[in-house]
């Protein structure tokens, strides 16, 4: 069921790449409410990461949402690997390709949540024809291919602006970059509900320690919430 409730989605770019597998059990057993996947490609962002196989080896330690975010292009020739491995949500940049409305088709063809993601200069005037087929919109507070950057504060308006144009629709407004306890409150007074955080999350715990995991999430959903009231 659709609900517009805080959702924390820790970021594995920042867990320890050896050990996915138990840094994803020991995070969502913290009290993380998705699971978010940064597929970067080293054309679209100026970075390499994961692909398929990864997510295919990760998906049996995640009980929650797989939350796929593809920085690719092109990226519809990859949908079906990633709906195949596993994932819940498949989000593609609006920036990708010249066929958005097509790719989102795609996602939801392979039988998975459509997200849209924009980068910190895009509009959100190109997307209003697109509403009724996604299911998330990405707005970056940073400049996406590398973790640990700086919010970007003129999003706020931005995702202002977004949840007006999205109205009654059962759309989630994800925010991802620079998510922190002081940062998170901003956009989700702003609208959004889905706070992607990767080093907020993951910094002072590990797989034998990850009790600060848990303070990380609980500070960030507190001051979210509280932005709220």
């Amino acid at each position: 069921m659709f609900d517009r409730s805080i959702k924390i989605a820790p970021s594995i770019l920042s867990a320890d790449f050896a050990n996915f597998g138990q840094e994803i059990l020991a995070v969502e057993a913290q009290g993380a409410d998705w699971i978010h996947v940064d597929v970067m490609d080293g054309h679209f962002v100026p970075n390499l990461t994961f692909g398929p196989p990864l997510c295919a080896a990760i998906r049996p330690h995640i009980a929650t949402v797989m939350d796929v975010h593809l920085m690719i292009s092109p990226v519809d020739a990859y949908i079906d690997a990633f709906a195949e491995a596993g994932s819940d949500i498949i989000t593609a940049h609006l920036e990708a390709g010249p066929h958005t409305h097509r790719t989102l088709q795609a996602i939801r063809g392979a039988g998975c949540k459509a997200g849209l993601a924009l980068n910190p200069g895009t509009g959100i005037e190109e997307i209003e024809y697109m509403l009724d087929m996604v299911d998330l919109i990405c707005v970056m507070s940073v400049n996406p291919g590398f973790g640990g950057q700086k919010f970007i504060h003129s999003q706020v308006e931005k995702v202002r602006k977004l949840r007006a144009m999205i109205g009654d629709r059962p759309i989630h407004i994800e925010i991802d970059g620079g998510m922190t306890p002081e940062t998170a409150p901003l956009m989700a007074a702003a609208g959004a509900d889905v706070l992607v955080a990767g080093s907020a999350v993951f910094k002072g715990g590990s797989v034998s320690d990850p009790a600060p995991y848990g303070e990380n999430i609980q500070a960030i959903r507190t001051a979210a919430e509280a932005a709220r009231a």
